[in-house]
């Protein structure tokens, strides 16, 4: 069972049965509670359950149903709330969800899909069902985490039981989580560190506080929080930690702050180094969650202002390889490939093209191209450049521009339709939609309006121009260089 997520929860609840598992504002739960929330959502299932939707406020609930659903040996498969009912019900329809667990409230948004509802599972759990035998094995799936797609289509990433241990053990290894640690549960369900926030602590005894959204609007009254709670680690997106380094101090509590997601800057973190552990990190979701760790304090900045990425974790190697897969010389700009524990299953459902990223090596390991170009330092440590195609990150969370564009070209009213990435003052990426409209009476707020009924907001473009057409260079694309450029300050 060490390698089963809810195996090793196991034996957390069997040490630490009495100690605090969850905090929240007005209520504290132990691991032998926690435990027995997720026996009974759990008996409340049907029998053979393959697949469960994750539709939920973040609250305990949600993390004994996440823990319920892998006790049956089944995935999970989560969506926040707030995300647009079209993209909720791809996801759920391509992973063949059985059910979605969620809230009375959710209930107009998620139909036809068959629904249960964590607080009413914990009242009606059916007696006879504990006598139930559950199984669980290593590489069963664990969940499906869901990413912006090249074809116009969101993918998922199939990750295992194997997979997240791997990572419950590199994370230990580098960062040593205790029974007195105090993780905050911050992120969104359907990004990665939520992963790391959820598992990395509950597995190996530390506690997970979970903040109201009120809480999250303001960091500080998050800093309020975090000091209220004691809380000792943190992983966010380097915007997060930006905003705490404005702060004149943080809570002493905080030891650990995990910067991922994006790219790390000197002067996002620059007043925090000080005040508690900062580290850097990488991993495409494809390779869970994390795939390499540096520590900031005493650290090199790059002659860009960034981070490097440092070394891989326990169980991972990293190679920086050529356009025909040879290793290339330290110092040699090449593609980031990872192999080891934690390389994924790759994409479910018809995703054949870009699950060529996934090769099988000679010696039988499975290596992910990451389509990140990056170079090995003289010291050994990696270093990030950027994306080799059109993905890019906004605000922590990966974009494929491709997937906003053939979205863009499905609105009602525009004949065409360019999306490009630029480059703010900081450096952080934004996008501008170049759209030639079969309707000269075509609004803005109509192509937004419907854009948000199938893309997260953080995915629709922040600038729109009209244009009579798209002019083309002699190869047939779309001419950059005469098109215009809205400038965006930092």
């Amino acid at each position: 069972m060490d390698n089963t997520i809810y195996g090793l929860f196991q034996k957390t609840v069997e040490a630490n049965r009495n100690s605090v598992a969850i905090i929240e504002n007005r209520r504290a739960m132990t691991f032998g509670e926690l435990s027995d929330m997720v026996d009974m959502i759990a008996d409340s299932f049907p029998p053979h359950t393959r697949a469960v939707g994750i539709v939920m406020r973040h609250r305990a609930e949600m993390i004994a149903s996440i823990l319920a659903v892998l006790k049956t040996g089944a995935m999970y498969v989560p969506a926040e709330p707030s995300f647009p009912t079209a993209r909720i019900h791809y996801m759920m329809d391509e992973a063949k969800v059985d059910f979605i667990l969620t809230e009375m409230q959710y209930t107009a948004k998620l139909e036809p899909y068959k629904q249960i509802y964590s607080d009413c599972s914990i009242c009606n759990a059916d007696p006879e069902s504990r006598t139930r035998i559950y199984k669980q094995h290593p590489d069963d799936l664990a969940y499906v985490l869901y990413t912006s797609g090249t074809t116009g289509r969101p993918k998922g990433v199939s990750v295992t039981n194997r997979n997240v241990c791997h990572y419950v053990r590199a994370f230990e290894n580098e960062f040593h989580p205790r029974p007195k640690d105090i993780m905050l549960q911050y992120s969104v369900c359907s990004f990665d560190i939520f992963v790391e926030e959820v598992f990395t602590s509950l597995l190996n005894g530390a506690a997970l506080a979970i903040p109201s959204e009120e809480d999250k609007k303001d960091v500080r009254r998050l800093m309020t929080f975090v000091k209220k709670h004691g809380v000792t680690m943190l992983s966010g997106f380097p915007y997060l930690l930006a905003e705490m380094n404005c702060l004149s101090s943080i809570p002493a509590s905080l030891r650990l702050l995990i910067s991922g997601g994006d790219v790390l800057r000197s002067h996002h973190v620059n007043h925090l180094l000080d005040q508690a552990e900062v580290y850097n990190t990488y991993g495409p979701s494809e390779t869970t969650v994390c795939a390499s760790y540096y520590r900031c304090r005493d650290g090199q900045i790059l002659a860009d202002g960034t981070y490097p990425i440092g070394h891989p974790v326990s169980g991972t190697s990293i190679r920086i390889l050529d356009v025909a897969g040879n290793e290339v010389k330290k110092g040699e700009i090449g593609e980031i490939c990872i192999y080891g524990d934690g390389v994924s299953n790759g994409y479910i459902g018809n995703h054949d093209e870009e699950n060529k990223a996934f090769e099988k090596t000679k010696s039988g390991d499975v290596m992910y191209r990451s389509g990140d170009l990056g170079y090995i330092l003289p010291d050994g440590n990696i270093a990030f450049l950027h994306r080799k195609d059109t993905q890019i990150m906004i605000n922590g969370k990966r974009v494929e521009v491709m997937e906003v564009e053939s979205r863009l070209y499905q609105c009602e009213g525009v004949e065409q339709a360019v999306v490009r990435s630029f480059t703010d003052e900081e450096g952080l990426p934004y996008m501008i939609a170049y759209v030639v409209p079969s309707n000269p009476d075509l609004k803005v707020s109509r192509i937004r309006k419907e854009l948000s009924e199938y893309l997260p907001d953080f995915m629709i473009p922040e600038f729109m121009i009209r244009m009579p057409q798209i002019p083309l260079n002699t190869n047939g694309k779309p001419d950059m260089t005469r098109m215009p450029v809205v400038m965006k300050e930092a």
